[in-house]
């Protein structure tokens, strides 16, 4: 009944936003209603307006980038495609080759253009290439489970399709995948291993430090996380009777642990709108309507990573299998391994992924960097300025050095 409840209340406020942007748009046909006590009512009924969630990927936007001293032409194009993810790859018309990047989107509530930062960051000097995962509330039942095993088996599919000598960044939750995609490649010395593979504040090992988050994976048991966060996809949807954790939960969830700061950023804008500040509306406006975008993960891939991740911590303890096979991550000796980690991350703290470095035991120390970048948040470790200052040269440097 979860996912019927919220549809319910969603459908009920469907209106009331409807009758708050009509009101929007008859005041802003009319200029002459401009003073303060106006503004304060446009600016209340387009607060209304925009109280909902939305369940299709935003645009990435990105139509254009500058490499050298040139504006290049940025096109969009699906190299692989299946029921629940796209290889996406940011296709440019450059003179020289460039290293290929594969950027390992989380599959946590948002969708990847929620890396749209990064995306822009690497394309002047990278051949850039996204997992862009599907919503599964869209997917039809038909094309079966998406679990943790078939998640790292897209990765090890999408570097074949981009092919050998490529690079991997991960960022957040799939760090953990990455590093299994990456341990199994090496176990079967697979040409399309990766040269380089940069984790960015990932859950290696959740023991490190443990987080508001790590422990409340560890306080239920997981009969708790099916019965209470799984629900059914509604009748309406083409994914009609998945299984899943929706992504307004893990919204929540998240909002949940600085509910303050939202809040006051709520505040500002409806300040903001009252005012006039239309530069500092839309930045607000701008970083909520990708909040606000959510997608639903499949129930077995959120219950596997619960377990094996936050649970049973598989990987670091040795006990983690992928089709079968026991993952070794001391087979990995080809590819230069960089992690990096903000100094207040309160979703996944210092350490945790420093972790993997012990892991990949059998690297030189010449292919083993890390990096803790002081003064940011979980989110400032791969967007903002201190990731285009300092963090991304440190990420570049490192494909170049293995390239």
């Amino acid at each position: 009944m979860l996912y019927q409840a919220y549809q319910a209340s969603s459908d009920i406020m469907l209106p009331v936003r409807a009758l708050a942007g009509f009101a929007l748009s008859a005041h802003h046909a009319i200029p002459s209603l401009n003073g303060p006590a106006v503004r304060n009512l446009t600016a209340a009924y387009e607060l209304i307006s925009r109280a909902r969630l939305t369940h299709t990927r935003p645009d990435y936007g990105i139509n254009s980038v500058t490499v050298g001293n040139r504006e290049v032409e940025v096109t969009e194009e699906a190299v692989r495609t299946t029921p629940f993810g796209t290889l996406l790859r940011f296709r440019k018309d450059v003179d020289t080759a460039q290293p290929r990047v594969l950027l390992v989107a989380p599959l946590s509530g948002h969708f990847a253009t929620l890396l749209r930062g990064t995306v822009r960051t690497m394309l002047p000097e990278h051949d850039v290439y996204i997992t862009d995962w599907h919503n599964a509330r869209d997917i039809p039942t038909s094309a079966g489970r998406f679990g943790f095993d078939d998640y790292v088996t897209h990765l090890i599919d999408f570097l074949e399709a981009i092919g050998p000598g490529a690079h991997v960044i991960a960022v957040c939750q799939p760090c953990v995948a990455a590093l299994v995609a990456a341990a199994v490649m090496a176990q079967g010395d697979h040409p399309a291993q990766p040269r380089s593979m940069t984790l960015m504040a990932g859950p290696i090992d959740t023991r490190v430090n443990p987080t508001k988050v790590n422990e409340l994976a560890k306080s239920k048991p997981m009969s708790w996380f099916e019965k209470n966060l799984i629900a059914r996809v509604p009748f309406r949807y083409d994914g009609a009777f998945r299984r899943v954790y929706p992504g307004f939960v893990q919204l929540a969830a998240f909002m949940s642990m600085n509910i303050d700061r939202h809040a006051k950023a709520h505040r500002e804008l409806y300040d903001a709108l009252a005012r006039g500040d239309v530069e500092k509306a839309k930045a607000t406006k701008d970083f909520y309507d990708e909040y606000f975008a959510v997608l639903d993960l499949t129930a077995e891939f959120y219950l596997e990573t619960v377990k094996l991740v936050f649970q049973d911590h598989a990987l670091p303890l040795g006990e983690l299998d992928y089709d079968g096979q026991r993952v070794d991550p001391k087979a990995i000796r080809k590819t230069m391994l960089l992690t990096v980690e903000g100094e207040r991350d309160d979703i996944c703290a210092v350490g945790q992924t420093l972790a993997a470095h012990d892991l990949c035991s059998s690297l030189r120390p010449y292919r083993k960097r890390h990096h803790m970048q002081p003064g940011v948040g979980h989110y400032g470790v791969f967007s903002g300025k201190k990731w285009e200052a300092q963090i991304y040269p440190l990420v570049r440097n490192l494909i170049l050095a293995s390239d």
